[in-house]
């Protein structure tokens, strides 16, 4: 079935942490010499490989058709990177924690992939890391909030305040347009791959106040 494709597929990126799916995201943009952000099934099954997350050609050939709902032969890899991030729930198992009404279709994919509360509470950081609150996370916003002086590498000299400062907002920052600047969406997607490799919100609740100290 192609969903269990996709769901083999999602865990083997969530065992590489919680940026395994947008590491995924980067390989497919390093093979998107046109910028058309579309990519055939060799292409597709070629990036799978180069990150070692390849399911086997029948698996993968699942999961392209199913992704590839106008059969034009291309999938746009943003969408499919999206979908990834999303729960899979079957009718009639206890696979996964998330109730649903039942459906007529074996498969539902929720959007968005997180509960409400987990939602909530990832907006909540971001308006404690947003301190100018104009929406956008910059060097300044972390100055009084993120201390540099416990990294080791200001520690040691080799790097200055600024330069920690930019290598804490990359982590949240889209891997396809290293601007600096940390937008709610960009956060929101780093933490939903976080949120993906948890399965109790009131685990994942108290991971981010401890985190943001909320």
């Amino acid at each position: 079935m192609a969903a269990d494709a996709v769901q083999e597929l999602r865990q083997q990126c969530l065992k590489r942490g919680a940026a395994g799916i947008k590491g995924l995201g980067r390989t497919f943009r390093i093979m998107d010499d046109d910028g058309s952000k579309s990519l055939n099934f060799q292409e597709f099954e070629k990036g799978l490989e180069n990150y070692a997350v390849s399911v086997g050609k029948d698996k993968a050939q699942q999961i392209f058709a199913m992704m590839d709902k106008d059969g034009s032969g291309t999938i746009n890899f943003d969408e499919f990177l999206e979908k990834l991030r999303v729960r899979m729930c079957f009718e009639g198992t206890k696979t996964f924690s998330v109730l649903i009404s039942m459906q007529p279709a074996s498969v539902s994919l929720l959007q968005p992939p997180m509960s409400s509360a987990r939602r909530q509470v990832i907006d909540q950081a971001f308006q404690k890391f947003d301190k100018t609150g104009d929406g956008v996370v910059t060097i300044e916003d972390l100055q009084g909030v993120y201390n540099s002086k416990h990294h080791p590498k200001y520690k040691s000299g080799e790097w200055t305040e600024e330069q920690v400062f930019r290598s804490f907002l990359e982590n949240f920052d889209s891997p396809y347009d290293k601007d600096g600047k940390v937008t709610l969406e960009e956060f929101v997607n780093y933490y939903s791959g976080v949120s993906a490799s948890v399965d109790s919100d009131e685990y994942f609740i108290t991971m981010m106040k401890n985190a943001w100290k909320l």
